[in-house]
């Protein structure tokens, strides 16, 4: 049943309320599982809360970082529910941008998990880190804790007396970027929680179901849909053991949902169909997937028999993903869908809590990320002939603006309408569609626009391809070229085209592109030419290809080659 809550004090509420005898998160140590109830994290935000309460904090803000763990959890609810300021960190920040970032947050108190113990000596060394207060998950949390539960106890608590001022900035959340461009994210409670209103429309999800926690929790993608939004209806947390174990802790913790990311899903269907082929089943398959399609289209679903062995090696518990962060491409999606492994799209940005638009089992459409949220409006600003222009949102979602950055704030908020800087146009039905991020979109000398995301989806289509950047390069003429960059696995192209030979292999791919795409695309979109590379692209810390800096390398490297 949709809820409404007024802050995370109520979520908090109503875990107490209706699922304190659940277990609510499950963990492995040294391979044996750990299961934890509600009515421990329960205590443990109220105790650590108070502690929080009791340091008289002049900022009011507190940093923590670390991999997925329930102590990550604890803290976010604790200094959430104390009206205190959550700063979640980036777990993979290397020591200057984790140094920046804690000096630009102001943060007080920094809660910690071990492995940063050599960051964390550094800091402490540090005059410019104004941290008071260090808190190792590891060693001192239970020490602290226990405080306070003592303070909590007192006749002067008072984390019970807390009042929330749900519409103040009470989240601050750096985005992806180096510490120079990275802007500061401000949400308050009334966002949240009206993020958490919308996902309810969305998914039956209760006490029943296992969410897999394997994307970074200080993502808003992970925390808001994965994490709070689990919490509040009592789901159990299960908490990946990291990449290499993805699978098997699918199976293992009996997981009913997670969310996910395009490389992810796009990883498990190549995984899924090196085995089909390593087996020489791939006939049988394309036989099973005809026979599916067709008793489908007559209202009989027989995908969980015909493709049990796949079910299997995901795990046959698994529900249902909701894949964000950008658009999985659509023969992808509508396969991992024939399989019987449910995939629903979804678009959102950190400005907007996250989510925006969502499939799920009412609506949906392969290539579409969904239809707005309730509560949630969407438009498209200044489409051109084709309906492709920047999409525009409405809503509770939207954050309160950037901190410390009024003009950026002027220029992304205009009359409650956040300008998200991606583009997309929406059908007659209302399905949202994305085409690429606006600054990215390559003009030609024609006045011709080319979106690179739709060329980068075929060419990742294409053998042993991990990922690619198609980018414009400016001709003696004025007029832009489009030339592709290519990361190939080395060891699986060994054993694909026969050869180890960079220069063979480029022109494996050239003759493929060629012959495979450019002959589908009109001539303004064809690829002119293509470099190979086994050296990954450069990325932010979210996974994301940061196309200035790599292609201002690939120009580099072809002046000095």
């Amino acid at each position: 049943m949709s809820k409404k809550y007024k802050d995370l004090r109520d979520v908090l509420k109503k875990i107490e309320n209706e699922f304190m005898d659940e277990v609510g998160f499950k963990y492995k140590v040294k391979g044996d599982i750990v299961t934890l109830k509600y009515s421990q994290f329960v205590n443990d935000v109220k105790y650590l809360g108070e502690y929080f309460l009791n340091r008289n904090l002049k900022n009011k803000r507190i940093a923590f970082i670390s991999p997925n763990r329930y102590e990550w959890e604890v803290t976010y609810m604790a200094v959430a529910c104390s009206n205190l300021i959550c700063v979640p960190l980036d777990r993979s920040l290397p020591q200057n941008e984790f140094k920046a970032l804690l000096v630009r947050s102001e943060a007080e108190i920094l809660v910690y998990d071990k492995k940063y113990n050599e960051m964390i000596e550094l800091l402490k060394q540090d005059e410019e880190v104004k941290i008071h207060e260090y808190i190792c998950m590891d060693t001192d949390f239970v020490d602290i804790l226990e405080k306070g539960k003592d303070l909590f106890n007192s006749k002067n608590a008072k984390f019970p007396k807390v009042k929330i001022d749900n519409d103040k900035p009470r989240i601050m959340l750096f985005t992806s970027g180096t510490t120079a461009s990275a802007k500061c994210v401000l949400l308050s409670h009334k966002n949240i929680c009206a993020q958490l209103y919308g996902i309810s429309f969305l998914y039956p999800i209760d006490k029943n179901d296992t969410y897999l926690s394997f994307l970074p929790l200080h993502h808003t993608f992970e925390c808001s849909t994965g994490f709070l939004y689990g919490i509040s209806v009592g789901a159990k947390r299960a908490y990946c053991e990291g990449l290499r174990h993805f699978v098997d802790n699918i199976k293992d913790f009996d997981v009913t949902c997670f969310v996910s990311v395009p490389a992810i899903m796009e990883g498990v269907y190549k995984n899924i169909m090196k085995g089909v082929q390593k087996n020489k089943k791939m006939m049988q398959l394309r036989l099973a997937l005809r026979a599916s399609d067709a008793l489908k289209k007559i209202g009989i679903d027989v995908r969980a028999k015909l493709f049990k062995d796949v079910r299997q090696k995901i795990g046959d518990k698994l529900r249902f993903v909701v894949c964000g962060g950008a658009a999985l491409n659509p023969e992808v999606c509508k396969a991992l869908n024939n399989l019987g492994i449910t995939v629903y799209q979804g678009y959102g940005l950190t400005e907007t809590s996250p989510v925006i638009t969502a499939e799920n089992s009412v609506h949906n459409r392969i290539g579409s990320v969904g239809v707005p949220m309730e509560g949630v409006r969407v438009k498209i600003d200044s489409p051109n002939a084709d309906g492709i222009g920047e999409i525009i949102t409405k809503s509770d979602n939207v954050m309160i603006g950037y901190y410390d950055n009024p003009e950026e704030t002027k220029r992304s908020i205009k009359n409650g309408w956040f300008y998200t800087g991606d583009l997309g146009y929406i059908d007659q039905d209302g399905y949202l569609f994305l085409t690429g991020r606006k600054k990215d979109v390559i003009v030609l000398k024609n006045g011709k626009n080319v979106f690179p995301d739709e060329l980068e989806m075929l060419v990742n289509e294409l053998p042993c391809v991990t990922e690619c950047i198609v980018y414009g390069s400016k001709q003696e003429d004025g007029d832009i070229n489009l030339h592709c960059k290519i990361v190939y696995d080395k060891s699986e192209a060994k054993s694909t085209f026969g050869t180890e030979d960079e220069n063979e292999i480029r022109e494996l791919y050239w003759t493929k592109i060629k012959n495979q795409i450019n002959k589908k695309m009109p001539t303004y979109k064809y690829i002119k030419n293509v470099i190979v590379s086994t050296e990954p692209l450069i990325k932010t810390t979210t996974n994301k290809v940061k196309r200035t800096e790599e292609i201002a390398r690939i120009e580099s490297s072809v002046i000095n080659s």
